[in-house]
């Protein structure tokens, strides 16, 4: 008789600790994400008296959105800017690349309603609201707006009927909203061209003296979290808050431009590459000074006037330490200057979102050592000779992005605004860049950065080791490069 096959019992004791180590580190993260957090364990930083600094992850805070109904940890961007808008006694002037948010336009409303002066201005692309599109051209959406429909439909229908009314339209849809309260606006278009680049400007000035300017759009997947995913919080973005006369004056020139004559039919504002060149602005609030520039700027301006070169200079004058959280990082020029301070001895530490991170246009390849199809297609690869372990990719929940655009020099300034660090958005698109010299507004970044790398994947996957080339006559002779995001 044939013994049987003793069981190997350690293999069902080693799966059960892989099963116990996940659980626990999914029950850590569904903690993480949750308003567990108390203001006593974590404190909040002191604010400067004109320059306060706000993040939607901030774990120092927290609230309950109010279109979901979920309590988290983080600093609510959303009812900042309403009360922003709230407080305005004479003129609101919002530029927003995209405006989904209906608390925000209802705040718009009762401002116009009041006697305020209300301008708005948006990127064409999202100047028609979901209810106006026809049968016909939903038919035609991609796989990305069919979802964002089907998620808009689930937001609006407020009773749970399956369908949307007309009332439903009138208190969630944003554009019609705009449109029945006939709050003047204009897109991109309105200089007589189809959209040249993108109007990615996402600031407000209110009473030509506070400005807000933030690297989110007003959605709730940027702010908050998306309607019908509870596990999303939001992608990871911030938000400053000026008091300056000075400053404001700056960006109302800057929308100005862009609002010509207004929603009059003649194609008078001026958009992405018909603006003039808008040289750095200075302004010193206390003891901050304040640097200000606009985009775009033709590539025939010298680079070091360009917001990109705003960038390098900043990065330049670094002496210990330069951390950057980065939604695209694509620009090889910032890359080449970062390598010359890692050379020198700063310590460089640079997050960006996964989805962007190993795109073959990416730094963070020259960063491990590789070079780019970007790189050898300028003529200018420069792979790291000392890579760097310090470049990767935050731990997100599933379905955020890394949403910012800003870098932490030696914890004393900070780069931030709406400003891709790309040559899009130097060249081609509406960008706010903002270098800000002061400790205390730095320690607010340097807190959010520290968060997001506290757990972050470093270096390069498997996948770009396997791929990814060290030198250019490496690279396939047919190969493209990937076109960079605007």
């Amino acid at each position: 008789m044939r013994r049987s096959k003793p069981q190997p019992y350690y293999l069902y004791i080693g799966l059960f600790v892989l099963g116990l180590i996940l659980a626990l580190g999914t029950a850590a993260f569904l903690w993480r994400s949750q308003a567990n957090f108390s203001p006593s364990k974590i404190l909040p930083l002191p604010q400067h008296q004109y320059i306060q600094a706000y993040f939607n992850h901030n774990l120092a805070n927290s609230y309950t959105d109010p279109y979901r109904k979920i309590t988290r940890p983080g600093d609510n961007l959303e009812q900042i800017l309403i009360d922003g808008i709230n407080q305005a006694k004479s003129t609101v002037d919002m530029a927003v690349q995209e405006l989904r948010l209906p608390n925000i336009v209802q705040a718009l409303v009762d401002r116009s309603t009041s006697g305020v002066k209300v301008r708005l201005i948006l990127e064409n692309t999202y100047s028609r609201g979901w209810s106006e599109y026809t049968p016909e051209e939903r038919a035609k959406f991609t796989t990305r707006l069919t979802d964002k429909y089907a998620d808009f439909v689930k937001f609006a229908d407020l009773n749970n009927d399956g369908q949307i009314s007309q009332d439903e339209i009138n208190r969630r849809d944003t554009i019609p909203m705009i449109k029945n309260a006939r709050i003047p606006w204009v897109d991109d278009t309105s200089d007589g061209s189809k959209g040249s680049g993108l109007m990615h400007h996402k600031f407000i000035v209110v009473d030509g003296q506070t400005i807000i300017l933030t690297s989110a759009n007003y959605t709730l997947s940027d702010m908050h979290g998306d309607f019908d995913s509870p596990n999303t919080r939001g992608n990871s973005n911030n938000l400053v808050k000026i008091n300056s006369k000075s400053i404001a004056d700056l960006f109302t020139q800057e929308f100005n431009l862009m609002w010509g004559d207004g929603p009059s039919g003649k194609p008078d504002g001026l958009f992405g590459s018909k603006k003039p060149h808008r040289k750095v602005q200075y302004a010193v609030l206390g003891d901050a000074q304040v640097r200000v520039k606009f985009s775009p700027d033709s590539r025939k301006v010298n680079w070091q006037q360009t917001s990109n070169g705003l960038i390098g200079t900043a990065i330049s004058a670094a002496k210990k330490s330069i951390d950057t959280a980065l939604f695209v990082f694509a620009e090889p020029m910032l890359g080449n200057l970062l390598d010359k301070k890692h050379q020198t001895g700063v310590r460089i530490r640079t997050l960006i979102d996964p989805s962007f991170a190993y795109r073959n246009y990416s730094v963070a390849l020259d960063m491990w050592g590789y070079v780019t199809p970007q790189d050898c297609a300028l003529g200018d690869a420069k792979p790291w000779a000392k890579p760097i372990k310090t470049a990767g990719i935050p731990y997100l929940p599933y379905g955020d992005l890394l949403h910012h655009k800003f870098g932490s020099i030696d914890q004393t300034t900070i780069i931030t605004g709406s400003h891709n660090w790309s040559n899009s958005a130097n060249n081609i698109n509406d960008e706010t860049l903002v270098v800000i010299d002061n400790p205390i507004v730095a320690a607010h970044f340097q807190r959010e950065f520290d968060r997001l790398f506290d757990d972050a994947i470093l270096g390069p996957t498997a996948k770009v080791k396997k791929t990814a080339k060290t030198t250019c006559s490496a690279q396939p002779q047919k190969s493209q490069p990937e076109k960079p995001p605007e």
